[in-house]
């Protein structure tokens, strides 16, 4: 009885001596020189939230914040807090660059609009070169003529014999004989049609030539055969351009007819984009304007310039086909290739921010503009097109005026925190929350009326 009368006692003074010192250090604070009266601690989130010493934020985990009384800028951010609109949240500057905050303006001028669609290669139809037989014969040779490889100009592909050439040359080196120097033998003159010679002689010459060339052979080989003085063996089927082989449709040893064509081969330093767009949107593409090719699995982009609008259109989709032209540095571009294409489009007039300052719950979309100094309100937008970074306030906003632009995802978390905290009633740290007696514990509790939540003595309600 005694040890456990001592214990009691030992805890009474321990109590007690706590609650002098407490009273001690806060008589000290007060009466001190210099000392400052502290009414209460506050969250610098949410100004609403008071305690009567300090700590730190039970929302943020921010260190509360002490309001004196000799402070009048304090009582004045309190007085204006407590007026604001809901969800506002107020932040000095120390916090928004603790914090990451960033404000934009909202802008009257729109970006630019670019428009992708899906566009195939094809080759420029000018560029492109058939090589044809113009007698009856059979192939000898080929060589490295596979589809798809480059050649260049004047390049051996092919050699073949013909009947009916034999005729021909044999009477181009006759009529190049009567011509003095157009063997190279008479004088120093070598070209086949020299510039002296007589009419007849003249119209010869190029009479054979022209025949000559209507039977495949080649500018090349014409000008060795009148050099050489003597028929050639077969005649040569040569590159007429440098290129790339689209179409190869002989082998060696082949019977062809007249008019075959041996290959086709395509000049690709230059190539088309044809383009698919719909009617609504063909009149915001002018000619001469520049466009992008995207090559996303190359990452490289080219310009392309507008040409023109082709008449044609796809029973399908019923969609426009746009061309375009575009330099091909490296032959990026091959034909058939299907490439991403942006097309310009003209700006549209209306008011933007960065698209980070808008939160879109799904239901609305809402920004944070800073009413005054370090207070931001949130205020529900409608928005129109995204480019880029920006996108279009459609209604909402004034040109001007400024807004969360980094950081909008912590202020919009905290307008919510403190639009919940002012919807529930002011509650201090040390002030408890009731409890139900234990006389109470066995009564029910009902919002109803009392007529309602008492039964009668036959255990229905009355």
């Amino acid at each position: 009885m005694k040890k456990t009368l001592a214990a009691v006692l030992v805890t009474l003074l321990v109590i007690l001596s706590y609650a002098a010192g407490r009273r001690h250090t806060a008589r000290l604070a007060t009466t001190s020189p210099g000392a400052r009266h502290v009414l209460y601690w506050v969250d610098p989130m949410h100004p609403n939230y008071k305690s009567d010493h300090p700590g730190t934020a039970p929302d943020c985990g921010m260190p509360l914040e002490p309001v004196y009384a000799d402070d009048p800028s304090n009582a004045l951010q309190l007085a204006r807090a407590a007026h604001l609109p809901p969800g506002s949240v107020v932040l000095n500057g120390a916090t928004q660059e603790l914090l990451g905050i960033q404000l934009a303006t909202v802008q009257s001028s729109g970006p630019p609009r670019a428009i992708r669609v899906l566009g195939h290669v094809v080759p420029e139809d000018t560029r492109v070169y058939r090589v044809n037989s113009g007698m009856e014969g059979f192939i000898r040779e080929t060589y490295n003529d596979s589809v798809g490889v480059r050649v260049n100009k004047d390049q051996k592909l092919a050699t073949y014999y013909g009947p009916d050439v034999l005729a021909v040359e044999s009477g181009f080196l006759a009529a190049t004989e009567r011509v003095p120097g157009a063997n190279g033998k008479d004088g120093n003159r070598t070209m086949p049609f020299p510039g002296t010679v007589s009419k007849q002689g003249s119209s010869s010459i190029q009479g054979y030539s022209d025949r000559l060339r209507h039977l495949g052979m080649s500018e090349v080989q014409i000008n060795e055969m009148a050099q050489a003085g003597r028929i050639p063996e077969s005649i040569d089927v040569v590159a007429p351009v440098d290129g790339f082989i689209l179409a190869r449709n002989i082998t060696p040893g082949q019977h062809f007819d007249r008019y075959t064509e041996f290959y086709r081969i395509a000049d690709l330093s230059r190539v088309w984009v044809v383009a698919d767009v719909f009617d609504s949107d063909v009149q915001s593409f002018r000619p001469g304007a520049i466009a992008h090719i995207i090559l996303s699995d190359q990452r490289k982009t080219l310009s392309a310039r507008i040409t023109d609008v082709l008449p044609q259109v796809d029973p399908a989709s019923r969609a426009l086909k746009l061309r375009l032209e575009a330099d091909n540095p490296g032959f990026a571009l091959r034909p058939d290739m299907v490439v991403d294409v942006e097309l310009p489009a003209p700006a549209s007039a209306g008011l933007s921010v960065p698209v980070d300052a808008v939160i879109d719950s799904g239901g609305e979309q809402r920004v944070y503009v800073e009413s005054s100094g370090g207070v931001f309100e949130p205020r529900t937008v409608q928005t129109g097109w995204h480019s880029g970074d920006r996108v279009e306030i459609v209604h909402g906003l004034a040109e001007g005026e400024r807004v969360v632009a980094s950081g909008t995802f912590l202020v919009d978390s905290e307008s919510r925190l403190k639009s919940i905290a002012q919807t529930q009633p002011k509650q201090l740290p040390h002030e408890k929350a009731p409890t139900r007696s234990s006389t109470d514990r066995g009564k029910k509790f009902d919002t109803q009326p009392e007529h309602y939540s008492a039964m009668n003595a036959s255990g229905q309600r009355p």
